[in-house]
C-alpha cells in the first residue's frame, strides 16, 4: 500500500466519532439479510470525508482510489468517490475522463449502497453519457439484474433532469417501477420529483398514466413538491 493511502486512511480515522461508528451500522442496514449487510464504518462524518479528499485528490493516482475504494471501511469508499468526482470536474482531457469512468464502471461492486451511488453516479456517469450522447452506458445498467446497478442507472439521470432532457429518466423508471426493493421506489420517486421541479407538466403527464400502478413510497416521493390539493388527489386516487 501507498503512503498516500496510509496517509488518507490514518486522516479519517483521526476524524472518527465512536458515536457515528455505532449509529452508522443500524442507519445503513448492515444487519443480515438487508441490504448494506457486512459494511464497517469508521464514523466519520460526510463533510470531513470531503474535506480530506479534498485534500488528497490531486495526490492520488488511480490506483491509490482502486485500493481505498475497495477497502471493507464504507468511509474509505465514500471518501474515495469523492476524489474520483473531483478528478472528473476539473480534467478536461478526454481520454482521462473516458479513463475514470471505465474505473468507475470497473468498481460497481464497491459503489454498494444508496450513499456512494447518489453521491456520484451522476456526477460522473449521468454527466459522461450526457455529454457524450452515450445513453447506453445507463440503460445497460437499468437492464442489470442488480439493484444497485439499476438505482445507479435511474440517479444517474439526474444530470439528465438537470438540463431538462426527462426521457431517459421516464424509460428507467417505467422499467422498474414494480421493482420489489424499497431503494428502488425511493430513487424513483426521487427522480421523477427532481423532474418536476423542473416541469411540473412532465410530471403530471408520467403521474397521470402511472400513479395507479406505482408503489406508495415512490408516489410520495414524486408528489412531494405539488400543491397539497394535488398531492391528496393523487394519494387518494382521484385523478
Amino acid at each position: 500500500m501507498g503512503n498516500i493511502v496510509k496517509e488518507i486512511e490514518e486522516a479519517l480515522a483521526v476524524l472518527s466519532i465512536p458515536e457515528k461508528a455505532e449509529f452508522f451500522p443500524r442507519f445503513f442496514k448492515t444487519g443480515k439479510g438487508e441490504y448494506g449487510e457486512g459494511d464497517l464504518f469508521l464514523g466519520v462524518k460526510v463533510p470531513d470525508q470531503r474535506s480530506v479528499a479534498k485534500a488528497y485528490y490531486t495526490k492520488t493516482s488511480l490506483q491509490d482510489v482502486s485500493i481505498l475504494l475497495s477497502s471493507k471501511y464504507h468511509e474509505h469508499r465514500l471518501t474515495a468517490l469523492f476524489m474520483l468526482i473531483s478528478k472528473f470536474e476539473k480534467t478536461k482531457d478526454k481520454i482521462e475522463k473516458e479513463e475514470i469512468v471505465q474505473f468507475y464502471l470497473g468498481h460497481l461492486p464497491y459503489v454498494n449502497n444508496w450513499d456512494l451511488v447518489d453521491s456520484s453516479c451522476y456526477k460522473i456517469l449521468g454527466r459522461y453519457a450526457f455529454e457524450n450522447g452515450k445513453d447506453e452506458l445507463l440503460r445497460n445498467l437499468s437492464d442489470s439484474e442488480e439493484m444497485w446497478h439499476k438505482r445507479i442507472a435511474v440517479v444517474g439521470t439526474m444530470h439528465y433532469v438537470k438540463k431538462g432532457s426527462f426521457e431517459l429518466t421516464k424509460e428507467f423508471v417505467t422499467r422498474n417501477l414494480k421493482h420489489t426493493h424499497d431503494l428502488m421506489h425511493k430513487a424513483n420517486g426521487w427522480l421523477l420529483r427532481e423532474m418536476g421541479q423542473k416541469s411540473e407538466t412532465e410530471l403530471i403527464a408520467f403521474l397521470n398514466k402511472h400513479y395507479r400502478e406505482m408503489p406508495r413510497t415512490c408516489l410520495r416521493y414524486a408528489i412531494e413538491k405539488l400543491d397539497e390539493e394535488v398531492r391528496q388527489d393523487y394519494l387518494k386516487g382521484r385523478v
